[in-house]
């Protein structure tokens, strides 16, 4: 099996891939079967926007360690190959900004919509080209995965989604009007446009996986299938199994 080893900057992980690249060799990217993740949930999520196409095996050298399997030095091969995988796939967001700019970014976990300034955004929402909401007063909104459902998504009150259900959970951060509005499980084919409402008086910027856009003026979402991020888990400790954990916690 051919491994290349990722690490996060951290003196834990920096040590885990000394010693696992002595181990068991350190493969070119484009040369490998296997990426092997050293860190936390950050590096997980770089190293699935950088891969395509390769399956990524995460050992937790972090923090919490949400997508990430527990750090152990033993027969990694033979641990790699008893592995589950999950498919996971991405969001498109399509932004529109004041001075006429276009951005396209995919985020694995979510896309937020956020006030920029001292007053609350006013949002227009739109689900497949029909008027859902005509006018949601926030600190802002967003479309979450069910990967990236205990998250932000989670923080700001939304569902835990099953990962393998093909919905997509619309949350509200902060909702002023309508008071205390939760938000919408969607299907995950559907398109979301935000369009936002007075945005000189009251900017919003939007945020996909923390590459961010300020000034939209409206910003459209999709799920896109034609990409899929590959995830190994341990048997039984797969992300359903986590997701379902974090509920009874």
């Amino acid at each position: 099996m051919k491994i290349h080893f990722i690490a996060s900057e951290t003196e834990t992980a920096q040590q885990a891939l000394d010693e696992l690249s002595a181990r068991y060799g350190q493969t070119p990217w484009r040369e490998a079967d296997v990426v092997v993740a050293l860190g936390g949930d950050g590096l997980m999520l770089s190293v699935m926007h950088q891969n395509k196409g390769l399956p990524i095996y995460g050992m937790n050298r972090g923090t919490i360690g949400f997508m990430m399997n527990d750090y152990a030095t033993g027969d990694l091969p033979a641990a790699i190959a008893a592995a589950e995988e999950t498919a996971i796939n991405p969001l498109a967001m399509t932004a529109k900004t004041a001075d006429g700019r276009e951005y396209v970014a995919l985020a694995i976990n979510e896309v937020s919509l956020l006030r920029a300034g001292p007053q609350a955004a006013k949002l227009r929402i739109s689900v497949n080209d029909r008027v859902r909401m005509d006018e949601l007063v926030c600190d802002g909104a967003l479309l979450s995965t069910p990967a990236g459902s205990t998250a932000y998504n989670y923080s700001a009150n939304g569902p835990i989604l099953p990962i393998g259900s093909d919905v997509l959970a619309l949350t509200a951060i902060a909702a002023f009007r309508p008071r205390r509005w939760r938000g919408a499980i969607l299907p995950k084919g559907a398109v979301v446009r935000f369009e936002v409402l007075e945005p000189e008086k009251r900017p919003v910027m939007a945020d996909a996986d923390s590459r961010g856009v300020d000034s939209v003026l409206s910003v459209e979402i999709r799920s896109e299938p034609s990409i899929s991020h590959r995830l190994l888990f341990d048997p039984g400790h797969g992300l359903e199994e986590r997701l379902t954990r974090e509920q009874f916690v």
